[in-house]
């Protein structure tokens, strides 16, 4: 007979293993999210220039519109996290069963709003006639899938939380295959099946949204996997919702400044000509895939701070901070200055005939890149914060380093210097230095520490 395999405990044992145990499924669930909109992107392509741009156009409003589903969501994980190290499942199942309860009430609220404000939000943001159509018909499509979009946030969310980094994963590398043969399908048609066109794109990501979201709900009500959920405690409880919008709103704002603040850059740089905005957007691409395990690791360290705090174990989530924070200086570093070495042939991959964007591009490259370890070293301080339930502080170090540091220096430097447009360039490693040490010396003050045992004798 075949013994049932015990969880794993992340409130004791070996740090380095629970971090490792958790954060690659973050990471590798993260990057395949990453490849959902590349694949759009591809089949996109292949109707034309403008295909892309519709949904390009509209990317910034939906990003912003997610960002407030994700943010609550982080406080489904903090919640779920603390009452899991505290061995109190009586609580998990019901902060899970309020948090699907109230998210799915406000992921319709958006679903509504989003599909009859679609094409004033669009003419709102600069679509152009050509374009104005596809837009629209890809924002209404889309915004019927917030709720299952949502629903599979929570669903993600929650069983970050217990510990459980695996399942969710193995859902989101289905539906991407998934994707990848839907795309096509409702884009162009095939037999029966009329071709969608632009809006098709939409159409088959609510379809693999769909799915994942009630395989997720069902898992939670079907209670096997850590958490069950029920519709008894799906009940308005006012004092748990509001303790759940401090929790979240934070994040909630902190995501969407930082989608405000790569739009204000974008404009900023376009004030140089075409060559250079070529030349960001392959230093972004480079600074996207740093930043999603830098995100993941900090997810992790989120869960497992949160797990501990818990169980009351706050010297265990120190040491966890201390070790999340070698961890991502000195991989990050490491992976910084490959690529400051290989600066020249990953631009040259995405720009092989323009020897001008090759030259700016790997500059950008090699400027931001050894700044890589301090980028993430204030992700995963932010972890902590959230872990410890205080997300004000990951809030506030984001504005400060995206608005009052990284916008203004970069403004500055390129129009008030002889460095040009390179002076955007220097704005990320100052900006990613700046927040890294305000974060370590916030962290090092320990007030989040005392926070949380203040909050526990209460």
């Amino acid at each position: 007979m075949r013994r049932k395999r015990q969880p794993i405990k992340y409130t004791e044992g070996r740090i380095f293993s629970s971090l490792a145990n958790l954060a690659w499924p973050i990471i590798l669930a993260n990057v395949l999210q990453t490849a959902y909109q590349l694949i759009d992107t591809f089949w996109l392509g292949r109707l034309g220039a403008d295909a892309v741009a519709a949904v390009s156009i509209s990317f910034p409003i939906l990003f912003l519109i997610l960002s407030l589903g994700a943010g609550l969501t982080l406080a489904g994980t903090v919640i779920v996290s603390q009452y899991k190290g505290a061995e109190n499942q009586e609580e998990v199942n019901y902060s899970s069963s309020q948090t699907v309860f109230v998210i799915f009430f406000i992921s319709v609220l958006l679903a509504v709003v989003g599909y009859f404000s679609a094409a004033p939000l669009m003419k709102l943001i600069g679509a152009g006639p050509e374009i104005l159509r596809d837009s629209v018909s890809y924002f209404k499509v889309s915004s019927l899938g917030f709720i299952f979009l949502f629903m599979f946030y929570v669903f993600q969310s929650l069983m970050r939380g217990i510990g459980n980094v695996l399942l969710p994963m193995y859902i989101v590398l289905a539906t991407v295959f998934l994707n990848l043969l839907l795309d096509p399908l409702f884009i162009f048609g095939f037999g029966p099946i009329p071709g969608f066109g632009v809006a098709g794109a939409a159409v088959a990501s609510v379809i693999t949204q769909g799915l994942s979201a009630l395989i997720g709900l069902a898992i939670l009500f079907r209670g096997n996997k850590g958490i069950k959920i029920n519709l008894s405690r799906m009940k308005f409880d006012f004092s748990w919702t509001r303790k759940m919008f401090n929790l979240g709103i934070p994040s909630s704002i902190e995501m969407s400044t930082r989608a405000g603040g790569m739009t204000v850059m974008v404009m900023l740089v376009t004030s140089f000509g075409s060559e250079v905005v070529a030349a960001y957007g392959i230093g972004s691409r480079v600074l996207s895939l740093i930043v999603v395990p830098a995100l993941g690791f900090a997810i992790a360290t989120t869960t497992l701070v949160g797990q501990n705090i818990g169980a009351g174990k706050i010297k265990r989530a120190e040491r966890i901070g201390n070790l999340s924070t070698k961890i991502a200086f000195f991989g990050l570093t490491g992976v910084g200055l490959i690529l400051f070495f290989f600066a020249e042939p990953i631009t040259a991959f995405f720009v092989p005939n323009d020897p001008g964007v090759i030259r700016d591009g790997s500059l950008f490259i090699k400027i931001m890149a050894p700044s890589f370890g301090v980028l993430g070293v204030q992700q995963v301080l932010n972890g902590v914060f959230n872990g410890a339930g205080f997300t004000k502080a990951s809030l506030l170090i984001s504005v400060f380093a995206l608005w009052i540091i990284r916008f203004p220096m970069a403004f500055m430097l390129s129009n008030n210097t002889e460095l040009s447009f390179e002076g955007i360039w220097w704005a990320f490693p100052i900006s990613n230095l700046i927040a890294a040490i305000v974060a370590f010396a916030y962290y090092k003050m320990g007030y989040w520490k005392l926070r949380t045992i203040r909050h526990r004798h209460r």
